[in-house]
């Protein structure tokens, strides 16, 4: 996985209490026409994408996709979680370990990414040791920023992007996912 160095992919499948993250498989085409074309998905991520378009762009059989984990609730994917490095689209996060999430809207409000989103920062954890992750997310995105914090992410700095104030933060493997900072002390 030239992506994240050394890391074998892709790794067995991941299982949490709830959930499966794996590779993507073919019956997943439609969650994903269905993920990339929700107006409330892509809120925050430049507008939803035209279903025609995805209709004709994503493949009926998926090419395997290194950091790429589908979030599989009892057979049925729910959203995804992603761990590549980052290809410089921000040079704050340019060469690093980055972590994105999308999940279809009926699966919000249950924990789900969370659950996944910190079994995947495990996984990388005990592959790397001590790397750590960054995460970038608008400011106007609150959900998103509260679950970060509750991964244990850290903000770095703010910054304006895409026409947006933006959200930069870092996880590293001492952070315990789940407590965030309170006056100073972890709650």
């Amino acid at each position: 996985m030239p992506e994240l160095g050394s890391v074998p992919w892709p790794p067995v499948p991941i299982a949490t209490e709830r959930l499966l993250l794996r590779e993507p498989e073919a019956r997943d085409r439609p969650a994903f026409v269905e993920l990339l074309s929700s107006s409330e998905v892509g809120a925050y991520l430049g507008g939803a994408r035209p279903r025609d378009e995805l209709e004709r762009a994503i493949p009926a059989a998926p090419a395997r996709r290194s950091g790429l984990f589908v979030v599989d609730l009892d057979g049925a994917m729910i959203g995804q979680v992603t761990l590549t490095r980052d290809s410089g689209h921000l040079a704050r996060a340019a060469g690093r370990a980055e972590l994105g999430y999308l999940f279809l809207p009926q699966a919000w409000g249950y924990g789900y990414a969370a659950e996944a989103c910190a079994a995947v920062l495990g996984w990388f954890a005990g592959a790397v040791p001590g790397e750590p992750v960054v995460l970038a997310t608008q400011t106007a995105n609150a959900r998103s920023m509260r679950l970060a914090e509750r991964l244990g992410f850290i903000e770095v700095e703010r910054f304006e992007a895409y026409g947006a104030e933006q959200w930069f933060a870092e996880w590293s493997s001492g952070t315990t996912p789940g407590r965030t900072p309170v006056r100073g002390t972890w709650a």
